[in-house]
């Protein structure tokens, strides 16, 4: 699993690299646009949300679990914090190792709509928006978790890409780093504890 993270991370650094104006930036244009739209302010929303969510889903578990003396939320709850850990290690790594431009620097007619501060590539954002939708729906594998999940984890990779603070690139890179950072929380964990059906 460590190798075919690495190798992912890999074959998308390499073209990021090498070609800038590849058809990453043909992408974000299409999804992109400089006129002030009605839906600025939701995808603003969502991709504020994010660390509200991130941070508060872990912790509205271990609450639930305090009060309902569930050692399993309570455990589940740490696994969470964990990946989101384990995310933002290497998110922030990555970031300033490759140290990509956004794309409102490098093209002058991509004007950021959303505060953005780090280098481009990998979108954090979006890495924990996947590492939390992904630790979720192993904890919990019905269709009624498992989509809103998602749902709200794409709709905050989109957003990134709708305010011109990211390439298509970044995002998906993200959601990989993201997911891969459950899982491996999850294999950990379970190797800790046994083989449970919550994580």
């Amino acid at each position: 699993m460590y190798r075919f993270i690495r190798i992912a991370i890999i074959l998308l650094a390499v073209p990021v690299q090498l070609y800038p104006q590849n058809i990453d930036i043909r992408i974000l244009r299409s999804v992109y646009s400089p006129e002030i739209k009605a839906s600025d302010d939701f995808f603003r929303f969502i991709s504020n949300s994010d660390t509200y969510v991130v941070l508060g889903v872990p912790v509205t578990m271990a609450v639930i679990g305090a009060v309902r003396h569930d050692r399993n939320a309570l455990r589940n709850s740490l696994v969470l914090l964990g990946s989101a850990g384990l995310n933002e290690i290497i998110t922030e790594a990555l970031k300033y190792t490759i140290n990509r431009d956004r794309p409102f620097i490098t093209y002058p007619d991509i004007v950021k709509k959303a505060d953005a501060g780090s280098p481009s590539f990998p979108s954090g954002h979006t890495s924990s928006a996947f590492s939390m939708a992904v630790s979720v729906s192993l904890a919990n594998p019905e269709w009624y978790i498992i989509a809103p999940s998602f749902a709200y984890a794409g709709t905050v990779a989109w957003s990134r890409m709708h305010l011109g603070v990211h390439y298509p690139s970044d995002v998906l890179a993200g959601a990989l780093i993201g997911a891969g950072s459950a899982y491996v929380t999850y294999r950990v964990n379970k190797i800790l504890f046994g083989k449970r059906r919550n994580i």
